[in-house]
């Protein structure tokens, strides 16, 4: 697939959670795109020419022969059926591909007091010294239970072999992992091998300006 077909869209700063299983989905696809840069700090996601592009003015947004798709998972759902040749980005068994489908729609509609007091941002830059509120650490609570639950014992990933879905759960402990909060070993070790995929490698190789301190 030539590289003029696929293009993505995502931040200028490249921090963007979303936007990373995005681009990870893609390279685990092996399909050739193009990045392409929006300005979020100066509100070019916006202007009409994006918004008309993307519907809902979000990063990261997939343009394939003239469709256009935003929200990372559907992306995702998109590149599944798109290239069926290629890796699977989702189980092949019915109940785990509802179930990986469960928690990638968990993480990004649950959560949100955790996302905002450990930023992704933080993965790159640096720690945040601001202790957890109670909201958050009940929030950290249920993170744990459902990750635990779900990643077997002695398991490497979620539902046997690798799937989009292992990315945005590391993604989502990494806010705490990164920053050193206490998150229980397996974990810590699951989201260690999950950063040492090649995917996550090419995305955390861009070189990213640390944001300036006002």
């Amino acid at each position: 697939m030539e590289s003029t077909k696929l293009k993505l869209y995502i931040g200028a700063d490249y921090v963007s959670a979303f936007a990373m299983s995005a681009y990870v989905a893609l390279k685990e696809k092996q399909l050739s795109f193009e990045l392409v840069t929006v300005d979020l700090k100066g509100r070019e996601n916006y202007l009409e020419s994006y918004r008309d592009l993307s519907l809902t003015c979000k990063i990261p947004a997939l343009v394939h022969e003239g469709f256009a798709l935003s929200e990372s998972s559907a992306i995702a759902e998109y590149l599944e059926e798109l290239a069926p040749g290629a890796k699977r980005l989702y189980p092949q068994d019915i109940k785990q591909r509802a179930r990986a489908r469960q928690l990638q729609a968990w993480l990004r509609s649950d959560l949100l007091v955790l996302r905002r007091e450990r930023p992704f941002d933080l993965v790159y830059f640096g720690k945040k010294d601001t202790p957890l509120s109670d909201e958050a650490r009940a929030a950290v609570e249920r993170l744990v239970f459902a990750a635990d639950r779900l990643l077997g014992e002695g398991a490497e990933h979620l539902f046997g072999d690798w799937s989009v879905a292992d990315t945005d759960l590391a993604i989502m402990l990494n806010r705490l992992v990164a920053n050193g909060d206490a998150v229980p070993a397996r974990l810590a070790a699951y989201v260690r091998r999950q950063w040492d995929r090649d995917s996550v490698r090419a995305w955390m190789d861009i070189e990213r300006k640390a944001p300036a301190i006002v």
